[in-house]
């Protein structure tokens, strides 16, 4: 038997999962939400605990699949650091990739805020959002009916501070279990946009473009919970089948509309005067449009020369079929 275990994100309880674990469990499969410790003195640790319990109260045998909203991905990875035997497969739903040594905070969206928190005081709590435009700071509420974010508003509970602060520690065990990430494509990139990342040869990428690591991508919002439920429970299960889509490693040969091409950039029309350029500027960046001006000096085997500028650079962008 296949048992999920779900975890919410920052502000929210177990309750946030109702009706996602009510269809898990119509399918003929075990769901049990996870409600986190809020105690002010709470710190990341003490949630990895919370889910430990969850995990060793599964009967041995099952398919244990841990699934980690946003926040709730940290005390996943702890947990299952520690019991990597026992963990079929983690899903991450509209969260990042926490690295051991690095805190929470590292993930929060909202810059600002990342600032502030980490100027804080470190030790009590933060207030949960009071309302929709508070929400945004830490994810689009892109399709969740007028009742369920009233709800959510309603029920949501304060995020201690220790949990955001306190860094992330993993031996490395859970980095052999399968994965499946979640993308919702109304609170930023999908899978094309991943695919294109991996291309550039980003090194903190290239794990995503294995066997074991599928995708799915979903139409809507940060909180797919709410917005779209059934979706997000036959999503879970195909994530706990091993299906979803496999993104191709950069050094594959990617198909035709997948791959980078160099893009010419115009050149910018330069009146020389002297040792210097007089040109148009479009305000893209530094000064407002009007004339601009860049410095030349003489170089070797040339009366002028003028420096390489951005727009000599070739940009790529990805092909069109």
């Amino acid at each position: 038997m296949t048992e999920f275990i779900l975890v919410p994100g920052a502000f929210t309880d177990a309750h946030v999962w109702e009706e996602t674990a009510a269809r898990l469990g119509a399918a003929g499969a075990g769901a049990h939400a996870v409600t986190l410790g809020g105690e002010a003195g709470a710190d990341l640790e003490a949630h990895v605990a919370d889910v430990l319990r969850a995990i060793d109260g599964v009967a041995p045998g099952d398919d244990i699949v841990l699934v980690g909203h946003d926040y709730g991905i940290h005390p996943v990875l702890g947990a299952a650091d520690q019991r990597a035997g026992r963990i079929a497969r983690i899903v991450y739903v509209e969260a990042g990739m926490p690295q051991d040594g690095v805190p929470a905070l590292a993930a929060v969206p909202d810059q600002v805020l990342r600032d502030e928190l980490a100027a804080g005081p470190g030790a009590g709590v933060l207030a949960a959002p009071a309302f929709d435009a508070e929400w945004q700071r830490w994810g689009s509420t892109a399709g969740i009916p007028a009742d369920a974010l009233e709800r959510l508003t309603r029920r949501a509970v304060p995020q201690p501070l220790g949990t955001l602060l306190q860094p992330l520690r993993l031996t490395g065990a859970v980095y052999g279990v399968p994965t499946s990430g979640v993308l919702c494509n109304g609170n930023g990139a999908g899978i094309e946009m991943l695919q294109h990342l991996v291309n550039m040869g980003l090194p903190g990428l290239q794990a995503l473009a294995t066997p074991q690591a599928s995708f799915f991508e979903l139409a809507t919002g940060h909180w797919p919970m709410l917005s779209v439920p059934a979706e997000l429970a036959d999503t879970l299960l195909a994530a706990a089948a091993g299906e979803g889509h496999r993104l191709i490693p950069a050094t594959e040969e990617l198909p035709v509309h997948l791959r980078p091409f160099l893009m010419d950039v115009p050149e910018v029309p330069r009146e020389g005067t002297g040792h210097v350029d007089l040109y148009v500027s479009d305000g893209a960046a530094g000064p407002p449009p009007g004339r601009g001006v860049r410095a030349r000096r003489p170089g070797p085997g040339r009366h002028r020369r003028h420096p390489a500028r951005l727009a000599d650079v070739p940009r790529v962008r990805p092909a069109r079929g």
